[in-house]
């Protein structure tokens, strides 16, 4: 692990906000623990009745938000970033599914994401870099302007693919997007 990815995993141990480039676009990240949930929804101004989703390099970092944790053996990287929705575990919080009883989780072979998960031996949960409602932020000025300079670590947007993850009903097999 390089030094920044270590130093953003001590960063997100401790409570904080981090943007950082994800397989698709520039993200607001950080650990599903209510301090740093409602730390980044307030940042974001997001509502919490949408709910967010869970990134891993490896599903077993899924396995304490999922009800039926045997439909974990079903998700396989794909070349297209795919997030799947599964019935939530009961003790998820309301943060992370929103007004939904399901949980949203995207498995990447991103190396900085498998690096941050490592590091905090934790699923990470990502919104996208912006102010709801605004663009994305596509460099560190605008993340900093954007955020008023609240986060607590910037990695510099990256290429990416700004194209949307698809999304799946794990249980129904239904394509939503």
């Amino acid at each position: 692990m390089n030094f920044q990815a270590r130093l953003a995993a001590n960063i997100l141990n401790l409570g904080g906000v981090i943007s950082n480039p994800t397989d698709t676009i520039q993200g607001l990240t950080c650990l599903p623990n209510e301090t740093s949930l409602q730390k980044m929804l307030q940042l974001k101004r997001r509502s919490p009745k949408k709910g967010l989703i869970l990134l891993a390099s490896e599903v077993r970092f899924f396995q304490p938000f999922v009800q039926d944790v045997d439909l974990l053996a079903q998700i396989m990287p794909q070349k297209q970033p795919t997030t799947y929705l599964l019935k939530a575990h009961e003790d998820v919080s309301a943060l992370i599914t929103g007004d939904f009883d399901a949980v949203a989780v995207r498995l990447t072979d991103n190396r900085l994401i498998a690096s941050l998960c490592e590091g905090c031996n934790s699923a990470l949960l990502s919104t996208s870099a912006n102010i709801t409602g605004r663009n994305v932020a596509t460099s560190t000025l605008e993340l900093n302007v954007a955020f008023k300079q609240e986060l607590d670590f910037i990695i510099a947007p990256q290429n990416y693919n700004t194209q949307a993850s698809q999304i799946i009903n794990l249980q129904t097999g239904e394509r939503l997007r």
